[in-house]
């Protein structure tokens, strides 16, 4: 989920500050919509253009382009730098009259939404009508507001930083009253509160507490995903026992005999006012068959979603064949891994387990998961790694619909037809979709989101390299869907690929839905043919 905050409000209220505070802190992107309308008048002003027809032209001429970094957003036009230029007080007096045109205002609206678009994982975007026209999806929409005394000393100082001459707070003031009289009386896109939009008043709020109030807000509402740490290893080394140690209740199922885990199941854990996400995953084996096969699967799609990967030992069983192998898993995954000796009950122990140095991941960490020992320094050095905000997938409330089948056989195209616009990228060659891509889509009353899925070659466990983590992803899509589409190519003889993606999402339990693809392209002869290979493999479905 693409997470979307629209930050609204009157000029110099703080918007900027405010948002690029968060989008930073967030790790997301930042989009200042007011910047590309002072792009626009600043390109106007040296054309000496005085219409909108012109203008639009001349930006496909001198095209606009934004660099999302919050820490470093810059402005470029026609390829200038003009992110300073765009400030000064001679644009900032025309700017008003040049955003009214609602031409320029639909011409820009189409660059903020491709830049929203490009957005995987989260967004800020400031402006004035960010929560009414822009974005009205958004997740969160914030009406931040100030007094015009307040706004008027703020401006005033951001451009005495730039050293721009404004006349004064008193000045400053008054141009703040006629730009809201513009803004909020212009034609297209006035400045307007969304009905379902936050007001904070930052009049007597510190830049710091009105970034915090705001930062609550996206916590209470769970757009912000807490870290992940994941806990994988051989069976019965005493992942589960250490989940209930890191979690403080006994929720995870322990006993001694191997395997007793499967599925890999989330606990919510706090340690010294850090809250996370802890994942229990079954017993890794390198050469799993049958349900240990599905179940080593689950635990490296596990590490694919983590902030953090704990590789628990046994240190009384020492480093074995079956660690190599999971290391390697391990490191191609790029995720940062701390190193647990478990079952050390001992200075002895201890000693001993020294040895596990030899595994190449750096410092054991010696712990007792079943007596508690080493717990406690373990949890301080873990939320110590952990990132602010981390990669728990947060439930936005729309029913999931995951579209899957082999590569090249149109779930792009699919796709792009329910949503009525060019969504995925759609291309002759296999592999073209990666990632897995989501669309809102509404049918009928309701809205769905679809999930654009990698075509599955192979399984994960028998893929390398991009094929992989692309296999790892739509897996881990048919595991959070309800309704699965599986796309088969109707004009040529179903596979045993065909069969074996059915098969998985047969295993998940989801329900499913097979759409034969590319019809116009089945003659009578082939679909004759069709109809004894769907009577012969779908018996069972």
């Amino acid at each position: 989920m693409t997470v979307i905050v629209a930050m609204d409000g009157p000029s110099g209220s703080g918007k900027s500050s405010t948002s690029k505070a968060i989008a930073k802190r967030a790790g997301w992107l930042y989009l200042d919509t007011g910047a590309l309308y002072r792009a626009a008048t600043w390109l106007a002003m040296r054309e000496t253009i005085d219409d909108a027809q012109s203008l639009v032209a001349a930006l496909e001429k001198y095209p606009i382009v934004f660099k999302t970094d919050p820490d470093n957003p810059i402005t470029l036009c026609g390829g200038i730098d003009i992110s300073q230029v765009i400030r000064t007080p001679e644009v900032t007096s025309a700017v008003s009259r040049v955003s009214a045109w609602p031409e320029l205002r639909a011409s820009l609206l189409l660059l903020q939404r491709r830049i929203i678009e490009s957005a995987k994982n989260g967004i800020v975007v400031e402006g004035r009508d960010i929560g009414t026209v822009v974005a009205p999806q958004a997740q969160l929409k914030i009406w931040l507001q100030a007094d015009i005394n307040a706004r008027a000393i703020r401006r005033d100082s951001e451009q005495r930083e730039m050293k721009f001459d404004n006349g004064g707070v008193a000045k400053v003031a008054d141009s703040l009253h006629d730009r809201d009289i513009l803004d909020s009386t212009r034609i297209a896109s006035p400045l307007k509160k969304a009905d379902d939009a936050l007001v904070v008043d930052s009049t007597n709020l510190t830049l710091a507490e009105t970034i915090d109030y705001i930062w609550n807000i996206l916590k209470q509402r769970s757009l912000i995903g807490l870290p992940r740490v994941v806990i994988i290893g051989r069976p019965n080394v005493g992942k589960s026992t250490l989940v209930n140690r890191i979690i403080g209740s006994r929720e995870a199922i322990i006993e001694d005999t191997p395997g007793v885990t499967r599925d890999r199941v989330s606990y919510e854990a706090e340690w010294n006012g850090k809250n996370f996400v802890v994942v229990d995953t079954g017993g890794w084996e390198p050469t799993a068959e049958g349900i240990a096969l599905k179940i080593s699967d689950a635990a490296e799609s596990a590490i694919v979603d983590a902030d953090l990967v704990l590789f628990v030992v046994d240190a009384q069983v020492g480093q074995q064949s079956d660690d190599d192998a999971l290391i390697s898993v391990l490191r191609k995954s790029k995720k940062p891994i701390m190193l647990i000796a478990n079952k050390v009950d001992s200075d002895k122990d201890e000693l001993e387990a020294h040895s596990l140095w030899n595994l190449g991941l750096g410092e054991p960490h010696f712990i007792s998961a079943a007596h508690g020992r080493g717990s406690g320094d373990l949890l301080d050095l873990i939320v110590a790694q952990l990132p602010e905000v981390g990669q728990s997938r947060m439930d936005d409330g729309y029913r999931r619909i995951a579209i899957v089948g082999r590569p090249n056989v149109g779930k792009s195209s699919l796709l792009n037809s329910f949503a009525g616009t060019t969504r995925a990228l759609v291309d002759d060659a296999e592999g073209t979709t990666r990632d897995p891509i989501d669309e809102l889509i509404d049918i009928g009353d309701k809205t769905w989101r679809f999930i654009d899925t990698a075509g599955i070659r192979r399984r994960a466990h028998q893929a390398s390299g991009s094929d992989y983590y692309a296999a790892l992803r739509t897996e881990r899509a048919i595991e959070n869907a309800e309704v699965v589409i599986m796309v088969l190519d109707a004009s040529v003889p179903i596979t045993e690929q065909d069969l074996r993606i059915i098969s998985l999402v047969e295993e998940s339990g989801k329900a499913l839905v097979i759409g034969m693809n590319k019809w116009d392209l089945v003659d009578e002869e082939r679909r004759l043919s069709l109809d004894k290979e769907t009577d012969r493999n779908f018996d069972q479905v």
